[in-house]
């Protein structure tokens, strides 16, 4: 195998320091007074050698990597990759380039996906925390790296968080199918202790016991196989055919209830009305598209992105935490008739 060239490989075969090979190559050459000649020279070997930089040791040299780490639940849902990909747009016009990985909402996973990215140098930190990762957090704020999550957040944990009023926004959405008549309002999510998935049963419960209903709870357990999604809603709506409407915790869900309701030839909203937590492409496309709570995507991206540049970019330590709470949007469609 070809041994790799160093700074110290080009300075002794041009007979100069490593020194000031590094000036040059750092853009340092004028501030250090090098001559242009010395530069051309250096610039040219670089280029007929194929030298490329060591970025783990630059950034060892230097103090920052100029790479973003970012950790969401899934990349592949449409959510979290919409919003992965306008943070990777706005970091790159602003000098930095994101790593990202999927957590799968896994504790461990998610510990040792922030440990390599400690060994990496990474300037930042934008994550979507699962539980249990409170330690890890607080390390990395006591280490004076910024930390910037979203989605959701670490209760005991003070640090830079953008999320939506979930409360709200269930209650909202609840209340308007109150308003719209039916009478046994179900409510199934993902069994969780995160916060958006706790504020957003709490929603539903807070506007079924202002009206008096009985509430219909599900909550079920998350697998990356559909179809262990799919069985106990099933199993649900079989045991309650008196449900009406379901308001659903989030798009996922959202759409493995689609697949129930065609497994059980129920019509929406004729049988049962259908609105889901998280807008989705599918949702519009759908017959009838499915009535949705809009997360304000650009806002959420925007924000997190500002927040964290702001840190990276501050040349003092800010204490004071920017924790900002969006608001969604109920888009009306014909799954709520």
């Amino acid at each position: 195998m070809k041994k790799k060239l160093s700074i110290v490989d080009i300075a002794n075969s041009l007979s100069i320091s490593k020194t000031t090979v590094s000036f040059i190559l750092n853009g340092r050459a004028r501030e250090k007074r090098i001559s242009d000649e010395l530069v051309e020279r250096v610039l040219k070997y670089v280029k007929e050698v194929g030298y490329k930089p060591n970025s783990l040791a630059k950034s060892l040299r230097t103090g920052k990597s100029n790479i973003i780490g970012l950790l969401v639940q899934d990349i592949s849902n449409q959510f979290f990759a919409t919003i992965a990909r306008q943070i990777e747009d706005r970091a790159y016009k602003n000098g930095y380039k994101i790593i990202y990985s999927s957590t799968d909402n896994d504790t461990q996973k998610t510990q040792e996906l922030i440990a390599m990215f400690r060994d990496r140098h990474v300037d930042g930190y934008i994550i979507v925390p699962p539980q249990g990762i409170e330690e890890d957090i607080s390390s990395l704020i006591k280490d004076g790296l910024p930390v910037v999550l979203f989605d959701r957040y670490l209760p005991n944990v003070e640090t830079d968080y953008v999320i939506v009023d979930n409360l709200f926004s269930t209650y909202n959405a609840t209340r308007y199918l109150v308003d719209k008549g039916y009478k046994n309002i179900a409510f199934i999510s993902f069994n969780s202790p995160q916060t958006q998935m706790v504020e957003r049963l709490g929603g539903y419960k807070k506007a079924i016991a202002e009206s008096s209903l009985k509430s219909l709870i599900k909550e079920i357990d998350f697998y990356p196989d559909e179809k262990l999604i799919i069985a106990p809603i099933l199993t649900f709506l079989q045991e309650h055919t008196e449900v009406d409407a379901i308001l659903c915790g989030n798009n996922q869900l959202g759409t493995c209830i689609l697949k129930v309701f065609r497994s059980l030839d129920k019509k929406v909203p004729d049988d049962i009305a259908l609105i889901a937590f998280d807008d989705y492409e599918v949702f519009e496309l759908s017959n009838p598209p499915v009535t949705a709570i809009a997360q304000p995507i650009d806002d959420i991206a925007d924000q997190v992105i500002t927040i964290l540049l702001n840190k990276l970019n501050s040349t003092v330590e800010v204490d004071a935490k920017h924790q900002v709470t969006l608001a969604t949007e109920l888009k009306i469609r014909n799954s709520t008739k």
